[in-house]
C-alpha cells in the first residue's frame, strides 16, 4: 500500500527537516514553506515517526478538494473511503485550521467534517450507531485560500516530544528545532558542542542523538501503532533497525552550563533518558566563566526579553558570551535569539542568519 505523506514543520526549518526523508529512500519529495511532502508505503510511514528530527507529525494526506462552502466540504469528506482505514467502534476526534478562505470559522469545519466522516463510516459499515470506544484515529484538516486538505495523522503527539523530557525548564527549546540547529551546525559523530545556556539540556542532547545516529522516536509510541489497516509488528521492526543503526561507540562528547542548578538536574536527567547521558556532561557555572574549546561547536539559547529576563539584562549576557568567543574562538557558534540588536550585543556581526520560530516567537540563529 503506497500512501502519501504531509510532515509540517516550522518556517525555516525545511532545508534539515528534508533531509531524513530522504536519507529514508522517500519518492517525489517535495518542499513548500513549512511541510515536506513525499509518498512511501507502510514501512516508511513508521520509519519517517521515528526518525525525523525536525518535523511536526507525519500525516497521511487522503484528499485535496475546493472547498468555499460547507456543502462542499462535506461532499469533499464523504467521498473518501474511510471504511478502509477506521474500524466501526474507532474513536476519530477532528482537529484543523483555516486561513484566507470563506469558511472561517474552524469549530464549523470541524462540525461539518466530524458530520461527514460519521455518515460515511455509517455507510461503509453497514451500521447505524458508531460507539466510539475503540482505538483512537486522529483526522486532521487543513482549509487555505478555499482548498481543503484531508489527513489521517499517525504520530499523534508531536514529534517534538520525544519521550526523554517530561519536564523542561522556564523557557524550553523545542526539540525540533535544536535538531535543526545540530544539523545547520554540521553536528557529526565526533564533535565537541558547548552551550553556555543549557537549561534542560535539549541542544546538547539532540546534537548527541544526531552524532550517534539514534532515531530521535525510539522512546515514544505513535498514533499509527495501533492502526488496523497497517501490517502488525510494523513499527516493532522499525525499532529494531533503528537499534542496530545506531552509533554507540561515536567520539562525541557534550558540554552543557547554566547556574541554575535545578536546571542542571534537570538535564542530566533527560540525558539518561534519552540514552547518552555517558558522553553528555552538565555542570553549573555563570556563562562569565565559561570558555570555548578550540574546536567545538557552541550551540546557545540565551534568554531573551520575551521570555526570561529585561532588556537590560539580555544585553549584558549577550555581551559576555561575545567576550567569551572572542577571547577564546572556537570551530564555530549558533546562537538562537529573538533579540533583534544581538549582533550589537555581542560586538560582532555573524556570518550568516536563519530566520526561524520557536514555537511562535520569531528568532534568528547568527552563524559565527
Amino acid at each position: 500500500m503506497q500512501f502519501e505523506f504531509t510532515a509540517p514543520c516550522y518556517f525555516g526549518l525545511e532545508s534539515a527537516a528534508v533531509f531524513d526523508f530522504r536519507r529514508l529512500g522517500a519518492g517525489n519529495v517535495q518542499v513548500t514553506d513549512g511541510r515536506i511532502s513525499f509518498t512511501g508505503g507502510a514501512q516508511l510511514l513508521a520509519e519517517a515517526n521515528l526518525w525525523s528530527r525536525c518535523t511536526e507529525r507525519i500525516m497521511i494526506r487522503l484528499a485535496s478538494f475546493p472547498a468555499p462552502t460547507f456543502d462542499d466540504l462535506f461532499d469533499g469528506v464523504f467521498a473518501l473511503p474511510w471504511e478502509d482505514y477506521i474500524p466501526r467502534d474507532a474513536q476519530f476526534p477532528v482537529k484543523g485550521s483555516s486561513l484566507s478562505s470563506t469558511l472561517s470559522s474552524v469549530p464549523a469545519c470541524q462540525s461539518i467534517v466530524k458530520k461527514a466522516v460519521v455518515e460515511r463510516l455509517r455507510k461503509g459499515h453497514k451500521v447505524a450507531f458508531l460507539p466510539e470506544r475503540g482505538a483512537q484515529y486522529r483526522i486532521r484538516f487543513s482549509i487555505r485560500k478555499d482548498l481543503a486538505e484531508v489527513f489521517l495523522d499517525t504520530s499523534g503527539d508531536g514529534l517534538h516530544k520525544r519521550g526523554y523530557r517530561p519536564a523542561a525548564g522556564a523557557a524550553p527549546l523545542k526539540e525540533t528545532l535544536a535538531a535543526a540547529m545540530a544539523d545547520f551546525a554540521r553536528v557529526r559523530r565526533d564533535s565537541q558542542v558547548q552551550d553556555p545556556f543549557c537549561g534542560s539540556g535539549t541542544l546538547v542532547i539532540e546534537a548527541a542523538l544526531k552524532a550517534r545516529n539514534l532515531a530521535p522516536g525510539l522512546h515514544r509510541r505513535f498514533a499509527a501503532e495501533h492502526y488496523a489497516f497497517l501490517p502488525a509488528g510494523l513499527f516493532d521492526a522499525a525499532r529494531e533497525k533503528a537499534r542496530a543503526e545506531a552509533r554507540p561507540d561515536a567520539a562525541f562528547t557534550g558540554e552543557g552550563s547554566d547556574n541554575d542548578p535545578a536546571a542542571i538536574r534537570l538535564a542530566a536527567a533527560n540525558a539518561a533518558k534519552a540514552g547518552v547521558a555517558d558522553c553528555c556532561r552538565f555542570e553549573v557555572r555563570d556563562v562569565a566563566s565559561f570558555v570555548p574549546a578550540p574546536d567545538a561547536l557552541v550551540l546557545a539559547n540565551p534568554p531573551y526579553g520575551e521570555r526570561m529576563m529585561d532588556a537590560k539584562a539580555v544585553a549584558a549576557l549577550e555581551a559576555t558570551l561575545g567576550k567569551a568567543i572572542a577571547q577564546n574562538p572556537p570551530a564555530a557558534a549558533h546562537i538562537i535569539t529573538a533579540d533583534a540588536d544581538f549582533e550589537k550585543h555581542f560586538g560582532r556581526r555573524a556570518k550568516k542568519r536563519r530566520k526561524v520560530y520557536n514555537g511562535m516567537i520569531p528568532c534568528q540563529i547568527y552563524m559565527y
